[in-house]
């Protein structure tokens, strides 16, 4: 009976010794927000983007290696892009990234690994900063 006393007093006593500690515990509320803007096109016309298959032996079948855009205009020069390659359901099949040149119309840009040109149902540009 006394053990069961005991551990009952000490169950309290380590209840109460949390339960204080965890009240004692100063927490406060950080604030956590979210927001769109609306940016401005670095461009009013239109980029095209071309791409042309190379066979590959070792995939085996034609990949797509590089992407061609073409119509940058001076306002875009300099500006960091991301290029997708886009499969069946739009789903992402590669990525290219870098930055604008800053001269000139178009630029290329190098897909590592290249990606199986039969897969390819669409291509997506954008252009931020």
């Amino acid at each position: 009976m006394k053990r069961i006393l005991a551990a009952i007093i000490a169950g309290l006593i380590t209840f109460a010794g949390v339960y204080g500690l965890a009240a004692s515990l100063n927490l406060t509320s950080d604030s956590l927000g979210a927001g769109t803007a609306t940016v401005a096109a670095c461009q009013a016309g239109a980029l095209n983007a071309t791409y042309a298959s190379t066979y590959s032996a070792t995939a085996p079948g034609y990949t797509v290696g590089t992407v061609t855009v073409t119509g940058l205009a001076a306002t875009c020069y300099s500006k960091p892009y991301k290029i997708t390659l886009s499969g069946a359901g739009n789903a992402s099949l590669g990525e290219a990234t870098g930055t604008t040149p800053a001269s000139g119309t178009s630029f290329a840009a190098t897909f590592s690994p290249a990606v199986a040109a039969a897969s390819v149902t669409g291509i997506s540009v954008v252009i931020s900063g």
